[in-house]
């Protein structure tokens, strides 16, 4: 099932595999990266919908299939919009009263300040390849930067000193970075590249709130931290991601040990996409957690 949402004067796209039965599993609810990327990187976690479960992908705003408004800045781009957001469309499916929710990621973050409303419907969160603070992604991710070769660490550098981040010289030597420690499948899967394509179409979201890459900052959400906050989380939490992710082990730390009901998985063999990386790893971890939270 597809559909649009209005939603504060826009539209929100959103898909839904599987049947929302009042009687059948939870409903898990997904949040795409970015910020500013699209569901459908995120489509191997269809997988998920056997046995029934319901799974909804949806577009935030700015993004993929939903409204996109290019001419808005920082003061627009918040991320209490994206809270707004996803809050309206568990009502708008109606079900907001049982739900699961994966943020992936930025998604993570997402996640994390919607549980931190305390919402009577969630079951549990699954929080993704992601972090209690963006400057802490930051650090890790130049940590892991470090060891790139020479001759790309001195593009980067350049590009970054010049204000010429735009210059696809800048591109390719980030996808050295990428394939190290964003999804290690070689080649990537259509659905990645396919997200990739529409935030290169579309970049506004993710370079005003993120900046022109990973490891080069420069957005309104640098500063976003959640590790004063994270004892609000009421729910199960299962913090799951690869060994070799740009989001780093150890920056599931602040979650596992703050978060009260807390699980870690990290898969060996992945970076930050390992629902592709070691696709069905990922889905049994994550299909056990949701089974034993319903």
């Amino acid at each position: 099932m597809e559909g649009r949402m209005p939603f504060e004067g826009h539209e929100t796209w959103y898909r839904v595999e599987g049947d929302l039965h009042a009687d059948g599993p939870t409903p898990l609810v997904t949040l795409h990266g970015g910020p500013g990327m699209t569901h459908d990187y995120l489509l191997s976690l269809t997988d998920l919908a056997h046995g029934r479960r319901p799974v909804v992908f949806y577009d935030q705003l700015g993004s993929g299939n939903s409204t996109h408004l290019p001419q808005r800045g920082a003061d627009f781009w918040t991320v209490e919009l994206f809270a707004r957001q996803l809050a309206a469309l568990l009502e708008h499916l109606g079900i907001a009263g049982r739900y699961h929710l994966l943020g992936q990621s930025w998604g993570g973050f997402l996640a994390q300040e919607h549980a931190f409303t305390q919402p009577q419907g969630l079951r549990s969160l699954v929080l993704s390849n992601t972090a209690a603070s963006f400057l802490d992604v930051v650090t890790e991710a130049n940590r892991l930067r470090a060891d790139l070769p020479p001759e790309v660490e001195a593009t980067l550098r350049r590009h970054e000193v010049d204000g010429t981040t735009g210059d696809p010289e800048y591109a390719r030597a980030c996808q050295v970075f990428y394939k190290r420690h964003l999804c290690r499948v070689d080649p990537w899967p259509k659905e990645v590249v396919r997200s990739f394509e529409l935030l290169e179409q579309d970049p506004t979201v993710y370079h005003v709130m993120n900046g022109p890459s990973e490891f080069h900052v420069t957005g309104s959400i640098c500063g976003w931290q959640s590790k004063d906050r994270l004892n609000l989380i009421g729910v199960p939490t299962l913090v799951i991601s690869g060994r070799h992710d740009e989001a780093t082990p150890a920056l599931q730390q602040a979650l596992v040990d703050t978060i009260p009901q807390t699980e870690q998985v990290i898969l060996e063999h992945s970076s930050h996409m390992p629902f592709w990386e070691e696709r069905e790893a990922y889905m049994a971890a994550v299909d056990d957690w949701l089974t034993r939270h319903d």
